[in-house]
């Protein structure tokens, strides 16, 4: 059946769509309402995923001492323990390294106990844990470079049923293939990936992914990845969905080396890919807390320089565009994830001054302000109420996980806006 484009959900300010309201009825161990007596009630965990990569933690993870060489860098060993605290802090969903060349050096020995060990060790502090790509040309692993184009499809296949397949229940949810807009006309670079989609074509690339991720892990969640928001990337996915490939999330990436998008700049963006109906990741997010990208450069990795230190000036107008964008993300019914790109300067991508926390360890004031959004102005805070008559005390808050404690004793409940009468809670004896 032809994907039909909706009308685009309609943004709200006020938020109103992230929260829910609920009579929260709280019973004894015996059943009995609670009637006239205080309880506490508090969130524990988002439902809305706000996510930062977690390369920074893997060594850590993993007890190592000494740095190991990463793709695409990453802060010391030694940094790492004050670096979690931080992180932990604020996000709850962890993006991992899965970048072929990397993860598979050597044909045959891939890195998986050390990236499980990593991922076991984000799900144990409640994080949800995200595989980051399974399929893209960049990074591709040199043996793949110089085999017949169906060895290729044949390994890309074997890559995905093993990888899915050996992390299923602990990394859930993948970006299945990543940046195919340019990818079979990719030219920095001699990889497997563009000779296949080349010769396969874009789509045909895409349904390898999906449908190869899909059989190893059913209930995965698989986004479709490009940082090109051109209409090119629109009619990829328009091609996409009329081929009746399940992509269950578009990935909208913003790394905003070059300046601010703005908020007009967001919103049409926003606009344009909701009209698919799919939930929308944004899944690369960077601000700099430095001297901007010249806008000539059109690749960002073009851009090299000596030394490219964080400003005060600078990290004040990080955190003025990080507030901006994240309301901005929000407002949109259709976003369901923002994920940002490094919590650290040490070792970020390209050198660049994005971290949220500087080069000495210490928070710039852009994780101070979306530590405020995320723990204080979208979070509710441990609140004491008095229950009624009926055992019953109204809640309004962010959707996600709570818990409500009394007389010593607690239990949790859910606030996600769908119960059509009172949320019961009984407590433990």
């Amino acid at each position: 059946m032809p994907h039909r484009p909706i009308a685009p959900p309609v943004p709200d300010p006020t938020l109103a769509h992230r929260t829910a309201d609920a009579r929260l009825v709280v019973r004894g161990p015996d059943g009995t309402p609670l009637r006239r007596t205080d309880v506490v009630v508090e969130q524990t965990a988002h439902a809305f995923r706000f996510g930062c990569i977690g390369f920074d933690l893997i060594g850590l993870a993993n007890g190592e001492t000494a740095d190991a060489p990463s793709v695409f860098g990453g802060a010391s060993n030694a940094s790492a323990p004050a670096l979690a605290d931080l992180w932990l802090d604020v996000f709850n969903t962890a993006t991992l390294p899965f970048y072929w060349g990397g993860f598979e050096r050597e044909r045959g020995r891939p890195d998986t106990e050390r990236l499980l060990t990593a991922a076991r060790w984000f799900a144990e502090r409640g994080v949800e844990v995200k595989g980051h790509p399974l399929a893209w040309h960049t990074v591709a692993p040199a043996w793949l470079r110089d085999l017949p184009v169906d060895e290729v499809e044949a390994a890309v296949r074997a890559r995905i049923t093993r990888d899915v397949t050996d992390f299923a229940g602990v990394v859930d949810t993948w970006d299945a293939i990543n940046e195919v807009v340019i990818m079979p006309v990719f030219d920095k670079e001699p990889n497997g990936l563009t000779r296949l989609a080349w010769d396969r074509g874009r789509i045909a690339t895409i349904r390898l992914a999906f449908e190869t991720a899909r059989e190893a892990n059913p209930r995965a969640t698989l986004l479709l990845n490009d940082f090109d928001m051109s209409t090119a990337y629109e009619c990829l996915v328009e091609g996409v969905l009329e081929a009746g490939i399940g992509v269950d999330a578009l990935g909208l990436q913003s790394h905003m080396h070059q300046g601010y998008w703005g908020e007009e700049k967001t919103l049409r963006v926003l606009e344009r890919f909701s009209r698919f109906g799919l939930p929308l990741h944004l899944t690369e997010t960077t601000l700099l807390s430095g001297e901007l990208m010249p806008p000539e450069i059109e690749d960002l990795n073009d851009h090299v320089v000596d030394s490219w230190p964080s400003t005060p000036e600078g990290e004040a107008r990080q955190a003025d565009e990080l507030v901006r964008h994240y309301r901005t993300l929000l407002s949109h019914p259709s976003v369901a994830s923002v994920t940002y790109w490094g919590i650290a300067d040490e070792g970020a991508w390209l050198g660049a001054p994005a971290g949220l926390v500087r080069v000495d360890g210490t928070p710039k004031p852009a994780y101070d302000a979306l530590r405020a959004l995320v723990r204080d102005e979208w979070w509710h805070a441990p609140t004491t109420l008095t229950t009624d008559d009926d055992g019953a005390v109204p809640v309004h808050g962010f959707l996600g996980e709570y818990a409500v404690t009394a007389a010593g004793s607690r239990a949790a409940f859910t606030l996600d806006g769908t119960a059509a009468g009172p949320v019961e809670v009984r407590l433990p004896a």
